[in-house]
């Protein structure tokens, strides 16, 4: 059986691990900071078979180093982005076999966050770096607001039970901001209120599952009427749902401090 699991590291990134039971190795995801990761590999007489990376920032880099130098895995990252250590560059459409877990992961382009960041793709879940959030998205770096919409919304057409696997824990803060837009929305205020209960007890709030993003994260739902009649109020004028709409509450996000 495939486990997913996190390992916190740094202020509020996570560290996802796949594990399947017995095979004694693992593949890791987004390390960006070797010593948590090692002493949560070591703890449970494991060997790291492959590193997944979504794209090029220090967060998510910054253990590659040492995790190579300890087990010289297999490092698959993103072709469009300069990353050292990279032992294999994925591009769009390519298969990514890891025998080892019986698993395979398509690699997909989602640009916007930064100019080459790739998600990786299993029937039943997804590895979306900062693309996609628990209720929220990544801030556009690199990219467009158009190329940011465009990923989204391929991540959106995805099953809506497959499990989403993100690098942060954001989730409190952006369903805020999601009850900010759309205040009405009760799916919104409920998961807002697991949310935090989640946190009180200091436990992860994610993966999420695809079809509670498409109920609650405002980014995903940039065609909803209630979403457009948010946006159009914060600017005075009327916009075109879809990529204009979500550059609008992409700015008002990067500003909100409720």
């Amino acid at each position: 059986m495939l486990q997913i699991w996190p390992v916190p590291v740094l202020a509020d990134n996570y560290v996802w691990i796949l594990e399947r039971q017995g095979s004694g190795r693992v593949a890791v995801v987004d390390p960006g900071d070797a010593e948590p990761v090692l002493a949560a590999i070591e703890r449970r007489d494991l060997e790291i078979s492959t590193i997944l990376l979504t794209h090029h920032h220090g967060d998510h880099v910054g253990g590659v180093a040492e995790l190579s130098r300890r087990f010289q895995p297999a490092v698959v990252g993103p072709l469009r982005e300069r990353i050292d250590g990279v032992t294999r560059s994925a591009t769009e459409g390519d298969r990514i076999e890891l025998d080892d877990l019986e698993v395979t992961l398509t690699a997909i382009d989602v640009p916007g966050h930064t100019a080459g960041h790739m998600a990786y793709l299993a029937p039943d879940f997804a590895l979306v770096g900062d693309t996609l959030f628990a209720g929220g998205c990544g801030r556009v770096f690199e990219g467009t607001p158009e190329q940011m919409h465009g990923s989204l919304s391929r991540l959106g057409a995805l099953s809506p039970a497959i499990a989403v696997y993100c690098a942060h824990e954001y989730t409190v803060a952006n369903l805020r901001f999601a009850r900010a837009v759309e205040p009405a929305n009760v799916a919104v205020a409920d998961r807002l209120a697991a949310a935090e209960e989640l946190r009180a007890a200091a436990q992860p709030t994610v993966p999420s599952r695809l079809a509670d993003e498409l109920a609650t994260n405002p980014f995903l739902r940039c065609s909803q009427p209630a979403i457009v009649a948010a946006a159009e109020a914060r600017t005075g004028r009327t916009l075109s749902p879809g990529a204009e709409i979500f550059a609008v509450i992409r700015t008002w996000k990067d500003g909100f401090a409720g």
